[in-house]
């Protein structure tokens, strides 16, 4: 049970908060085992609710080299879709000062309850449940937006120019022949 409310967090990886300003939890955000980041977004009416998908995975591919997909979805339509860029986290509620809701497990194909909550700046509570009574919670922590990571990474040196191929060696003077005796 522990493993699987620890997969569906890993995957969910999601953060909680109240609704004010200061305790948004828009932002990206690392699971608790450094294997994802999940950015979580506000969304829906008045933008109220917090949505969250995936968007960097420690190992993106499989071990064919393959971008890993959704293949334990129970749709065998949306199995090829591939779990970087997936919503997990689709309008969670405010709720006493979390957001609650229902979260997407990929590890598993399947649908766990969740509340996240803000614990400082840079630490997210995150709690899943099965059925109301098992529940798990991790701390998750707050890391440079995807997009902005590339922009901070210094950028590679410069390539030296391929050197010239080498010029062909003049062919030497052709020797006369002489003629051939008689």
């Amino acid at each position: 049970m522990r493993i699987a409310l620890s997969s569906a967090l890993l995957l969910a990886g999601l953060a909680g908060a109240q609704a004010d300003t200061g305790k948004d939890p828009s932002g990206t955000w690392l699971t608790e085992d450094g294997r994802a980041k999940i950015r979580l977004d506000r969304c829906g009416p008045g933008q109220a609710h917090v949505c969250g998908k995936v968007v960097w995975l420690k190992v993106p591919n499989t071990d064919a080299g393959a971008p890993r997909t959704d293949l334990k979805n129970p749709d065998p339509k949306k199995r090829s879709r591939p779990i970087i860029g997936l919503q997990l986290i689709d309008g969670l509620k405010p709720d006493d000062g979390k957001f609650s809701g229902d979260i997407y497990n990929a590890d598993e194909g399947k649908t766990y309850q969740v509340s996240l909550e803000r614990e400082s700046g840079n630490e997210l509570s995150v709690t899943g449940c099965l059925l109301k009574v098992l529940c798990g919670s991790q701390t998750w922590t707050k890391v440079p937006d995807v997009n902005q990571q590339a922009a901070v990474v210094s950028p590679e040196p410069a390539a030296k120019p391929a050197p010239k191929p080498a010029q062909p060696k003049p062919a030497a003077p052709a020797k006369a022949e002489k003629p051939a005796a008689e």
